[in-house]
């Protein structure tokens, strides 16, 4: 619908520019957009105050000029200039039940479109080290990025799920060392008579005593514990006796194994599987020739020019790419710069056949992007990869800050955000906001069961809806002798309106590649069904005591208010069920569940 009106718009600029009323070189894109405020109209157009300076007019006049070219078009049933140049469109009574239909015959397809054409789009959303939970961080890029592919799906891309496992480097052999003090620290109360869960209770409640015991930079936290008991549950002590450096060796792919495998789980407990989980240990393998991943890479980027040694060190042309600086892949001493793993990997992506490639990273990595766009360029995919910076959440309980684990007085995970709130809602408030913009999720909110939980009210609605059905089945309403005309109320009207906008949200959340409009017009959708629910009726009801006994002109009213003509009845009941395959297909996208109950 907004591509129609949009070629209306257009057409109409052509009309007065061909009549010489509007002395234009190029026609403008009419660039429509929702007002906020729907007494305005259903889309609004800025194009004459965008066009004013070339044509050398007051923009109310070319506002004035255009409204008549577009006065009288069967889409739309009004059109005024407003402000200082505004224009706004509302939408025909034809119009919105054109969009109606197109609900029923598409169903939860309605809104989809063959865009991508299956090209193959890889997204990375999360990179994390294997050296423990993941942090709330982590649960917003997995929420969102999720949320990112299906909606990218439903425009006809194929799309990889891809998860960055950053377990090469010095944090691994640090982790290793990390379980292999604390099994030490486990085994050591357990000869002493103690069980390896008292051993644990034990540590925990002797927290500083236990951690002064860790070497500096060890990973401390409760769950490094837990990995310690989890060997000790299958292995046994005898590693108690082994060499530090044999334990630690063998430790380090166990403790490895244990936190991969969890997250692993926490993330499918999330509703999440990912189609790649890339190692970064696979670019430093080397073959049998001596070449790793990282080092065809660099010899390639020297083939085509972009290498030069300087100081000792081998650096990378990024600058010729936009980049403040050119880059060290190779330092003097002969070790690789965190950027050389990152050079090869983005080149393993586009090598594996994915023309274009999105990455989520943190509020931190702004000057990173020319950078790592120079891959794309070197190797013939200018612009890649995209990259989307977001930014961090704070976690609030009733409106304090919540900064600690109950469990452990650590850091609070991800995993323990989804226990307390459950996944839906945590997803739901993951993509309530741009991302640029920080979350504060309070989970006072996020559990209460009420309209102020936008999660809870957009899932209400659906289940609201799916009870009309309930109730139309049991009163027996007849669906094939609904009359849409008579889908002619003002509350009719909002809801029909608020379902034409939905192929334009969708299409905004993907080329924008922000799910969170999705949110927004769920919210607006319900609220727009609510009130209609409120105000009209599908299912008879017979007047309360109360009723009957008002005057006999307003028991006539509620009489016919209460009780609508079969046509009418059925054809509510058909904008009902189109709410509801809007909502249910709004909250798939976002990876949350639709209730038939609540």
């Amino acid at each position: 619908m907004r591509k129609q009106v949009e070629q209306i718009v257009t057409a109409a600029l052509q009309q007065v520019v061909e009549a010489g009323e509007l002395p234009l070189e190029t026609i403008p894109d009419p660039a429509l957009e929702r007002p906020r405020d729907r007494s305005n109209g259903d889309w609004a157009t800025t194009v004459a105050m965008r066009c004013s300076k070339q044509a050398r007019m007051n923009p109310r006049d070319i506002a004035a000029i255009l409204v008549k070219h577009l006065e009288g078009s069967e889409l739309l049933s009004s059109v005024e200039a407003a402000g200082p140049g505004f224009i706004n469109l509302r939408l025909s009574d034809a119009a919105l039940q054109g969009v109606f239909r197109s609900v029923r015959e598409q169903g939860s397809r309605f809104g989809s479109s063959s865009m991508g054409q299956g090209t193959k789009i890889d997204i990375e959303f999360i990179s994390a080290n294997p050296t423990g939970p993941m942090h709330l961080g982590h649960g917003r890029w997995a929420a969102l990025g999720d949320a990112l592919c299906r909606v990218m799906e439903f425009a006809g891309y194929e799309v990889t799920r891809e998860f960055y496992i950053n377990d090469a480097g010095n944090q691994m052999n640090v982790f290793a060392e990390s379980v292999s003090c604390r099994y030490l620290q486990v085994a050591a109360l357990m000869e002493q008579g103690m069980t390896s869960a008292q051993a644990y209770d034990h540590i925990i409640a002797h927290t500083d005593e236990y951690r002064a015991q860790l070497p500096e930079n060890c990973y401390a936290g409760a769950y490094v514990i837990d990995i310690a008991v989890q060997i000790i549950s299958e292995e046994g002590l005898k590693w108690v006796q082994a060499s530090a450096q044999e334990r630690e060796a063998a430790f380090m792919d166990m403790a490895y194994d244990a936190v991969l495998s969890h997250n692993k789980d926490v993330l499918a407990d999330f509703g999440l599987n990912f189609d790649v989980w890339f190692s970064e240990r696979t670019l430093h393998a080397k073959d049998e020739a001596g070449e790793s991943i990282i080092s065809k890479t660099i010899a390639e980027l020297d083939e085509l020019g972009f290498i030069y040694e300087k100081d000792g060190a081998t650096w990378f042309r990024t600058s010729d790419f936009g980049d403040d600086k050119d880059r060290v892949l190779v330092k003097a001493d002969g070790a690789y710069t965190y950027f050389a793993p990152d050079i090869a990997y983005h080149k393993n992506k586009l090598d594996r056949g994915h023309s274009r490639c999105v990455d989520l990273l943190g509020a931190d990595h702004h000057g990173y992007i020319k950078r790592i766009q120079s891959v794309g360029h070197v190797f013939g995919h200018p612009g890649q990869p995209e990259v989307i910076i977001g930014q961090m959440v704070n976690l609030f309980r009733d409106g304090e800050a919540v900064r600690m684990s109950k469990r452990t007085g650590e850091m609070v995970t991800f995993e323990e955000l989804i226990e307390e709130v459950g996944a839906d809602a945590t997803r739901y408030l993951m993509l309530s906001r741009s991302t640029d913009q920080t979350i504060d999720f309070d989970i006072a909110e996020a559990k209460r069961q009420d309209s102020s939980n936008p999660v809870y009210y957009v899932q209400y609605a659906h289940a609201r809806s799916c009870n009309v059905d309930r109730n139309a089945a049991e009163a027996q309403i007849d669906p094939t002798v609904a009359d849409l005309a008579l889908l002619d109320t003002e509350a009719d009207g909002e809801v029909l309106a608020a379902l034409a906008q939905w192929p334009a949200a969708l299409a905004q959340a993907g080329d924008l590649r922000a799910p969170h409009r999705i949110a927004h017009y769920l919210e607006d959708l319900a609220a727009a069904y609510h009130k209609w629910y409120n105000v009209e009726r599908v299912v008879p009801m017979p007047l309360t005591d109360l009723e009957e006994r008002k005057p006999e002109a307003e028991r006539e009213a509620l009489r016919i208010a209460k009780n609508p003509e079969p046509a009418r009845a059925a054809a509510r009941l058909k904008l009902n069920d189109a709410v509801r395959t809007v909502i249910a297909a709004g909250l798939d996208l976002l990876g949350v569940s639709a209730p038939e109950k609540m």
